[in-house]
């Protein structure tokens, strides 16, 4: 499906709403804004079909240094902006702090990013900090960590989900961008396809090649034994905005020491002719002392989707495996 392409000035009114909205700018500030209706389905819901990107400069969590302070100023953003790129970028010498992973040329610019002006995507609590995790699970997390020191590479079901190819933080849910979103590869891809029918909202997800299919008809979950790695979906519409309840996750999932108990619910809502605000909510008593919820803009890209051979030409795995046996081999373990 060819991406939309929207004119500058939808673009920019686009970027103004959202900007002000998730700033928490005043409702008389947002009224004067001139009003915008979603384009609608054949069915009478908002049209989310289309190519969508939710590249970020803005972490998961707020950073120690940010501690107290919401939002940024667009300068104090600039600033930030640039102290990322220069340690996450190996075009900048060392002396600039550049070691990192993949040079300028894999960056999104700052025209593909949809504008935040946030210190971090946790919206609750207010500190932009994932909550504590309750005793059970801080144990559970202290056991796979010890696990992995004694079993680092026994076989390929002990090394992470993202060396397998099974699992990327970006597939989600939640669907979180990616290398700015503080993971561990790069920027390479946090582009989304969205389709709409009258049974079925389709996300295919660009990294790792996933699509989440989600059912509209009320129909209810899958039995809680049967458990999947991206969870069971159900969809609704609330008004304006699709909301996606998502359960029946692994025990082997582990977001953010999140367990199998976890309920998210996933928001979509149009903002504009160009974004969506993408917001979820985590929902997991016996992993986290209370509920978190974070809100993610989306922004319209014109790009295509490519397709992510994760294991092509890897040699990764098949060399750690390898050097395992050699170190077992030669008493080196």
């Amino acid at each position: 499906m060819q991406a939309r392409r929207y004119c500058g000035e939808h673009r920019a009114l686009a970027s103004l709403m959202l900007v002000l909205a998730i700033s928490g700018a005043p409702l008389t500030v947002l009224a004067q804004s001139k009003p915008w209706t979603p384009p609608r389905t054949p069915e009478g819901h908002p049209d989310l079909q289309g190519i969508w990107s939710n590249a970020s400069i803005v972490a998961l969590e707020r950073p120690t240094e940010l501690e107290g302070k919401q939002f940024f100023t667009p300068g104090e953003k600039a600033a930030y902006e640039a102290k990322v790129f220069a340690r996450s970028s190996r075009d900048r010498p060392p002396a600039a702090g550049g070691v990192g992973t993949y040079n300028d040329f894999w960056w999104d610019a700052d025209s593909k990013r949809a504008p935040n002006f946030r210190t971090s995507l946790i919206v609750d609590p207010p500190d932009g900090r994932i909550p504590p995790l309750t005793p059970q699970a801080q144990r559970r997390i202290e056991t796979d960590r010890v696990y992995a020191r004694e079993h680092p590479s026994d076989g390929p079901e002990d090394r992470s989900l993202m060396e397998r190819c099974i699992l990327f933080p970006t597939t989600g849910p939640p669907m979180l961008p990616s290398f700015y979103n503080n993971s561990q590869f790069g920027a390479l891809t946090t582009n989304y396809q969205i389709v709409e029918t009258r049974e079925y909202v389709t996300i295919l997800v660009e990294l790792n090649h996933d699509v989440r299919r989600i059912p509209l008809d009320g129909r209810p979950h899958i039995p809680p034994g049967i458990r999947q790695w991206l969870g069971d979906s159900r969809g609704r519409w609330e008004g304006d905005t699709l909301v996606v309840d998502t359960t029946n996750f692994t025990s082997n999932t582990k977001f953010r020491g999140a367990d199998e108990n976890l309920h998210l619910t996933e928001r979509f809502t149009r903002t504009g002719p160009d974004t969506i605000l993408y917001e979820f909510a985590m929902d997991d008593p016996t992993a986290f002392t209370k509920p978190w919820k974070a809100e993610v803009p989306m922004i319209a890209s014109e790009a295509p989707l490519f397709e992510h051979a994760c294991h092509e030409g890897n040699y990764g795995l098949v060399g750690i495996l390898r050097g395992a046996r050699r170190e077992e081999t030669h008493g080196l373990k």
